[in-house]
């Protein structure tokens, strides 16, 4: 229920929901500004590539979809929640890892290297939500918590909602040795072989224990671990390396 594509400047690619009628994407680290190990599309400004290539880089993906402004987050693995109204430039959110909003013309960015974005569209209240969810995330169930407060803020109603999860960790090769001190039981039971999760079901179960339908749930097929055109740190870190870049994921509703 993903599609890949080459947005408009023909040199940025990625994927997008064939769920989701506005502008978003699930970029991949092609066609970017950014020199090696950050090569090419890094969005993040807290891995310690130049500022003035992340700038080129945001300014590029904003073009793509047509976006005025963008906000972003400083990210912690926490669960906070930050309701975004009145946006008049670029801006990033300290310690925070779901953003929400209702304005249009604003992208939402989730900056990931393994870790879902998981992008929300309500089509009956007009609003949407980025989370950045990893493994904690997971844990500490951000997912159901920003339902709850597009439902606090915009009146969303869980069934009304369309979802999707990134390209991300996959089964694959998502191995957790101390799973036992880091997931709780209930989460167990999502192990595919020996120390292998699958966290694509365990969002796709939250998403639906939260009260979203399941066919409004999109599920990637792409693992960021075995697709060398994402960031990925485990794969980065097998090769005895610790700086990656992140890749993007944003949503936004089309400006007026």
């Amino acid at each position: 229920m993903i599609s890949y594509k080459t947005f408009e400047n023909q040199s940025i690619s990625g994927y997008q929901f064939k769920t989701f009628q506005i502008p978003h994407g699930m970029f991949t680290r092609q066609g970017g500004s950014s020199k090696k190990p950050y090569s090419s599309l890094n969005l993040s400004y807290h891995v310690g590539d130049s500022a003035h290539s992340v700038r080129l880089n945001r300014r590029a993906v904003k073009k793509s979809l047509g976006v005025e402004f963008l906000v972003s987050a400083k990210q912690v693995h926490g669960s906070t929640i930050k309701s975004m109204a009145n946006v008049i430039q670029d801006i990033e959110i300290a310690e925070c890892d779901a953003l929400i909003t209702n304005q249009p013309g604003v992208g939402l960015l989730v900056q990931q290297a393994d870790c879902q974005a998981i992008l929300l569209y309500d089509p009956i209240n007009i609003a949407i939500a980025a989370i950045h969810c990893g493994w904690r995330g997971s844990v500490q169930n951000i997912i159901q918590k920003t339902i709850g407060q597009m439902a606090k803020d915009f009146d969303s109603k869980p069934a009304q909602l369309i979802a999707g999860i990134s390209p991300s960790l996959g089964p694959c090769c998502g191995e957790f040795i101390h799973f036992k001190q880091e997931l709780p039981e209930s989460m167990h039971h999502y192990q595919d072989t020996l120390n292998h999760f699958n966290f694509w079901d365990i969002s796709a179960n939250q998403l639906e224990s939260a009260g979203l339908l399941k066919d409004s749930i999109s599920i990637p097929d792409q693992c960021t671990v075995c697709n060398k055109d994402f960031f990925s740190y485990r794969r980065t870190v097998k090769r005895g390396q610790q700086v990656t870049g992140r890749n993007g994921s944003i949503i936004a509703l089309p400006s007026v």
